[in-house]
């Protein structure tokens, strides 16, 4: 974007840190780093957050000066020194200031800048520029926001809160604004603005439906060729090449070289250890070009799922008095441009794990830039084929969330209705993150389900019906892309023929306390082992070793083993299907026994495949590659249910004369379905690790399309959560935002608050404030050096009470603050009026006066009495989604508290209770 203006006083700060000078911004524009102010870092290196002023259009004011200042020319400045005399107190000879502002906060959006007119770009451009790749995009969800002035303005910066009243006010005075067109084209345009969501919804459901396609369709036959080949066309895989068995189409690799150098199965083993290493370090070599560096002044830890984030000692400490904290955007560096030891910057990878619980944070109104952008979706869509074909022990199930959520940001780009509106952008990512489950599970109803009870934040009853719609849209599609050659949806879909005996539901129980067992103790050994392999140093800053050793050892064990030598997702079919000579997919495995002393070997090998992958699934898990933990968890799951089936059905086949059994054991092989048995425990397994309930009980019965084993799924899960929740409190994603220091409210958990808001609320400092008592007119210095303080606290998203004699009459949020004082250019000798004065301009150009910040104003912050409940307040951050709340006492003004600071008191309660 041209015209992109850097704020002096940045530029100045970071010339004096580097011992360097700047560079034109133009010059890296491209990249939107500020890589002048860091000479030496990287173009992965994200720049310290650019001010809102970094994305609008240059606005050329022409304003009549005053006869004192002499002829104007065109390089005459527009900001005379003597600012004061552009606010005059209305005499009876003056007329008022004509056009009249309104006094309502940024987010009013103006009536006359929507009226017969748009602004935006056609819907062509907008649809080239959604596929471009710009930071404010690519960054995830902070976008411009409509307001008086002629200006795009970014308003949501990296690592801060979406204030959902402030967008809604907008979106609602944008709606007023187009309603109040009656010619035939605004109700055109009525009917339009009402479509924008099903069109949306639809678009992004066809996409991501497509792009489930084309990756399964690539990584099952990427995922072959560590095996061999097919004679009749590379890219097919062995399925399709030898479809009733082994052919002579199919070539392994041993056959290929002649069993040279080791003979034909170790050549063959070797082979496979190479691909499994260069596929696996492929995948990894393409994440890590989504490096991204925060200054560590953020007080946030690494963003990625690598679980060996330091805990943030500070986050959300907003009482520091002694100034001693690094604003974020003056990042202490050194005269070579790297940062100091004590402020080194923190590092994630937005297309590394599952990203599952980045996007539950985003949208929970949580910025997190480089999530959500193209740059993200075609690496992670690519990594993922090649992580998930190099074998290792994950899943592509999880990251189909992640990247259904980037199509969701990306498509909104389209129409500035949700382009420009943080909270309206939220409902079409919480739709695109259920088509990301309904196609990775082939469950539509699931989906709805999953964007219900796990990612979404705010889920009124137009955002479950668009949800629907979108899910059904993706799974519609998927039907006819008939990515499995099944004319299927499902991953798999397994029948069970036979019903269950009222005896196993015993045996269900069980299956659902050692499946939920299984899930919390998997937590609790993944974070043990990302706290003492992954704290090593050489592993911790070189995440390409770590994948190396990870594929090497899955190679080394996991190919001898039948069971762990297959995909994950054929495997759990196999584990799950009950016993067919007519089912063609599965596998010749050994799993159906005829006689009670065939039982035993079976055991055995579902035993040691259940140790190894195991093992496997908590080393593989936090790697820097494309990687979902649900169907690994599942495997590991269904490999330990199989393994109590066939113990039920050995116990059933030696004692067939107990009555108890009924006619269970009239038959060869009894009724007994191990296949059953591996299912309900892979999805008790699931629900330990992720905690899911309802929406895992309605997967399984997409899977199976049977309503007779409804009954058991539920009871198991059920169960399963019981006993997880009770060895673990925190799910995989509970326990990925704690030890990411993410500011994120649970709503789904309200602890037991026995305290009151006085508890929280920091003691009131002038300069915290900005009191008018004396003179509606504050010097714009002051208002920086205020603004500096709320950034070196963290509050890149805070705000500043206007106060008058200790009564609250006004808040300046302070991204808005920041905007105004970079609009004016002699900011030295500026004064800056905060309330509302009859005034007389001497201007009739029609434009605001830059010196006028009463337009950025809110003039009636939400406000609590001091003495209020904790559970109102909660109610309040949770239910309003507030980023402050303002504390009166005896009507006075008597302090604010951040939504952070009371996260990180709820985090403190919560600790607490969880030690007594």
């Amino acid at each position: 974007m041209t015209g992109r203006r850097h704020t002096p006083r940045l530029r100045d700060v970071f010339r004096d840190a580097s011992g360097g000078t700047d560079t034109d911004s133009n010059n890296n524009s491209s990249n939107n780093n500020e890589e002048s102010n860091q000479p030496s870092q990287s173009s992965q290196y994200l720049s310290l957050p650019s001010s809102p002023t970094s994305f609008r259009r240059p606005r050329i004011m022409s304003r009549r000066p005053s006869n004192s200042e002499g002829v104007p020319d065109e390089r005459t400045s527009l900001l005379g020194a003597n600012r004061t005399s552009r606010i005059r107190i209305a005499s009876a000879h003056g007329s008022p200031r004509v056009p009249h502002l309104s006094r309502n906060q940024s987010y009013a959006d103006s009536v006359k800048s929507h009226r017969h007119h748009s602004r935006a770009n056609s819907w062509g451009s907008r649809l080239i520029q959604a596929l471009g790749d710009r930071q404010e995009s690519y960054g995830g969800i902070a976008d411009s926001k409509s307001s008086l002035y002629p200006d795009d303005r970014v308003w949501y910066d990296q690592f801060t809160s979406t204030d959902w009243v402030h967008d809604s006010i907008a979106d609602a005075y944008r709606v007023k604004a187009l309603r109040q067109r009656k010619d035939f084209w605004g109700r055109v345009y009525v009917l339009f603005d009402g479509a924008q969501g099903w069109i949306l919804s639809a678009l992004v459901g066809f996409i991501v439906a497509v792009l489930a396609y084309a990756v399964n369709v690539s990584e099952a036959t990427v995922f072959d060729f560590k095996d061999g080949y097919c004679q009749k066309g590379w890219l097919i895989n062995e399925k399709r090449c030898c479809p009733h068995g082994p052919c002579v189409d199919w070539r392994d690799w041993g056959e290929v070289l002649n069993g040279w150098p080791f003979g034909k199965d170790w050549t063959e083993w070797f082979v496979y250890i190479v691909m499994v290493i260069a596929l696996a370090v492929a995948s990894c070599l393409m994440t890590l070009t989504t490096k991204t560096v925060v200054p560590s002044a953020y007080r946030l830890t690494t963003l990625d799922e690598n679980l060996a984030a330091e805990n943030a000692a500070h986050m959300g400490d907003h009482d520091n008095d002694d100034g001693a904290n690094i604003s974020p955007r003056h990042s202490c560096v050194d005269g070579q441009g790297s940062s100091s030891a004590e402020s080194a910057p923190m590092i994630y990878y937005s297309a590394a794990g599952s990203g599952v619980a980045e996007v539950r944070v985003i949208l929970s109104g949580f910025v997190l830039h480089g999530f959500l952008g193209l740059k993200t979706l075609l690496i992670k869509s690519l990594g993922l084929i090649l992580s998930v074909a190099s074998g290792l022990s994950l899943g592509k199930e999880g990251p189909y969330v992640h990247i259904a959520t980037c199509v969701g940001n990306i498509a909104c780009r389209l129409f500035s209705k949700y382009d420009r509106n943080d909270a309206k952008r939220r409902e079409v990512l919480s739709a695109a993150a259920a088509a990301g489950v309904a196609v990775a599970f082939g469950a539509p109803l699931g989906g709805v389900l999953f964007g219900l009870e796990e990612v979404a934040y705010f889920f009124p009853a137009k955002t479950l019906f668009r949800t629907f719609f979108c899910c059904i849209t993706a799974a519609l599609t998927l039907k006819f892309l008939n990515p499995y050659g099944t004319h299927k949806i499902v991953m798999f879909q397994v029948r069970y023929l036979v019903d269950w005996e009222y005896f196993e539901i015993g045996s269900f129980i069980l299956v659902g306390v050692l499946g939920g067992a299984a899930g919390a103790l998997f937590i609790k050994a993944s974070r043990r082992w990302a706290k003492t392999f992954r704290r090593i140093p050489v592993i911790k800053s070189y995440p390409l070793l770590e994948v190396v050793l990870v594929a090497f050892v899955t190679g080394l064990i996991g190919y001898w083993n039948v069971f762990t030598k297959l995909p994950v997702a054929k495997l759990l079919y196999n584990l799950a299907a009950p016993c067919d000579d007519r089912d063609n997919n599965l596998e010749d495995l050994g799993l159906c026994p005829e006689r009670a002393e065939d039982i035993p070997p079976v055991l055995r090998d579902l035993l040691t495949a259940f140790l190894i992958k195991g093992f496997l699934t908590i080393i593989t898990f936090g790697i820097k590659v494309p990687a979902g933990i649900y169907v690994p968890s599942m495997v590991v799951g269904g490999l330990m249910g199989r393994t109590i089936g066939h113990v039920v059905q050995w116990w059933v086949m030696a004692t067939r004369e107990w009555p108890v059994w009924g006619t269970c054991s009239a038959t060869s092989a009894t009724c007994i379905q191990p296949g059953v048995y591996g299912l309900i425990a892979a999805g008790s397994t699931m629900c330990g690790v992720t905690r899911l309930s309802v929406t895992l009980a309605v997967i399984l019965f997409e899977l199976t399309g049977s309503l007779d084993y409804v009954l058991p799924f539920s009871l198991a899960i059920l169960v399963a959560k019981w006993v997880a929740d009770a060895i673990e409190p925190l799910s995989i994603y509970d326990l990925l935002t704690e030890m990411n220091s993410y500011p994120f409210l649970n709503n789904k958990h309200k602890p037991v608050f026995t305290s009151e808001l006085a508890d929280i609320v920091p003691r009131v400092r002038k300069e915290r404030i900005i009191d008018i008592s004396t003179s509606p007119v504050v010097p714009a210095m002051s208002l920086r050096t205020k603004l500096e303080l709320l950034h070196r606290a963290g509050e890149l998203d805070g705000g500043l009470p206007i106060v008058r004699h200790g009564i609250l009459v006004g808040l300046i949020p302070a991204p808005d603050l920041e905007y105004a004082l970079d609009n004016l250019q002699d900011e030295g000798s500026s004064l800056c009026l905060m309330a509302s004065v009859p005034t007389i301009d001497d201007s009739d150009d029609g434009m605001p006066d830059p010196t006028d910040f009463t337009p950025y104003i809110d003039p009636a912050p939400v406000a609590l009495d001091i003495r209020s409940p904790m559970d109102l307040v909660y109610e309040c951050f949770v239910k309003l989604g507030l980023r402050y709340i303002c504390i009166l006492s005896d009507g006075k003004y008597a302090g604010m508290t951040h939504k952070k600071t009371f996260v990180k008191y709820m985090r403190e309660l919560e600790e607490k209770e969880g030690h007594m």
